[in-house]
């Protein structure tokens, strides 16, 4: 691996810092305690050509690399973790499912719009009864004519009510048959298709999660992704590369943690010198440290392989496994440091701490990569 990073690449980061700082720091909490999802925000993160990072130009993308991509992700989510997730979500799900597997006119349909922020994209596999089980679930797409007709309920849908345009992954054949699952592009305000409940979350709370409904939805067989049969295969594809993005935004909220304690245990005085000074703190920096170095390896050693279009599965899965667990307990050892003021929410530790979680869940729990690296390991 290459340790030096580019110029161009510098750049970004720097272009990305300066975006949170701007334009989403002097908002964190607010948003974060009324549950506010800012579309306008990932409308001007469009602007910034956040919003198709990995898409080529000639579709409105911004034709960069994982890199590139998993940076801009770290950047933002050292500020608000939920909006490195909401941008997370949009790239590798919604819009990378079209870009990967769908056809020109698709592309050419889609792509530019989600690139520049018009629209916000959501895409939907998980359902109430099937999370890690998602080869069983029970939204169907029945063919009639020219048309798929649509019925169930997603779950836990990053933006379930506010998305413009849904890559829907639906049951084409009998249940339990990954080969009879189908991928759908379902845009809003198509009769038979709305968000419903909106979740009240730990953290992420800025991020939008929520239901997306089905009642006899009338999709056009143009909207499906590939061909019929093929959007299991597809989805655990895509989230190979989504465990990146989910790398990425915990190593953000690693580095966001880490910063807050390691300012506070140098500004902190007690018994007549900083906290930093003494051995049960200075230990805790070093560990949260060297997590960090591992876990920035580990992602960008995964962003390297699948910019060369490598086997990605295992150390996408080692890179998401790792980094999630590791930002769960820097987020602890944050709040442990500021002590009391580490429980107050006038402190960004608090938030870290709440919105880490997630990372450990979402786009794969832990326990499911664990068994993606064995399968792997053992064959």
């Amino acid at each position: 691996m290459n340790f030096q990073f580019s110029e161009e690449l510098k750049m970004i980061s720097y272009s990305a810092r300066d975006f949170a700082e701007q334009y989403i720091r002097p908002n964190i909490m607010l948003w974060d305690e009324t549950q506010h999802f800012p579309i306008e925000i990932l409308k001007k993160a469009g602007e910034m050509g956040f919003m198709g990072v990995f898409i080529p130009e000639e579709y409105g993308g911004s034709g960069l690399g994982y890199h590139e991509y998993v940076t801009i992700i770290e950047e933002i989510s050292k500020v608000d973790p939920s909006i490195g997730l909401s941008i997370a979500a949009h790239n590798s799900l919604c819009t990378g499912h079209i870009f990967y597997f769908g056809n020109e006119k698709q592309k050419q349909k889609w792509l530019p719009k989600l690139c520049s922020g018009e629209n916000i994209g959501a895409w939907g596999l998980t359902e109430h009864n099937t999370g890690s089980d998602a080869g069983g679930m029970n939204t169907t797409a029945v063919k009639e004519g020219d048309y798929y007709i649509l019925n169930g309920t997603k779950n836990f849908i990053t933006h379930g009510k506010s998305g413009d345009v849904a890559v829907v992954i639906a049951r084409t054949g009998k249940k339990g048959d990954s080969s009879g699952i189908s991928a759908f592009i379902v845009e809003k305000g198509t009769p038979g298709f709305s968000g419903g409940k909106k979740e009240n979350k730990l953290g992420m709370r800025s991020s939008e999660t929520a239901e997306l409904i089905f009642d006899n939805c009338k999709v056009h067989k143009e909207n499906i992704i590939g061909n019929e049969g093929e959007g299991f295969k597809q989805s655990l594809k895509l989230l190979d590369g989504g465990r990146i993005s989910i790398g990425a935004l915990s190593l953000g909220i690693a580095k966001g943690a880490y910063t807050a304690a390691l300012k506070y245990s140098k500004e902190r005085v007690q018994f007549g010198k900083p906290i930093s000074s003494f051995q049960g703190i200075s230990f805790k920096l070093s560990e949260m440290a060297t997590e960090i170095a591992a876990s920035e390896l580990l992602v960008h050693k995964a962003a390297s392989i699948k910019n060369i279009g490598g086997d990605l599965t295992t150390v996408a899965a080692m890179a998401k496994m790792y980094s999630s667990e590791s930002c769960v307990k820097i987020a602890g050892d944050a709040v442990q440091i500021h002590g009391g003021y580490g429980y107050i929410k006038e402190f960004p530790v608090e938030k870290f701490y709440r919105d880490s979680k997630l990372c450990t869940i979402g786009e794969g729990t832990t326990e499911i990569q664990k068994l993606v690296i064995a399968r792997n390991i053992l064959k």
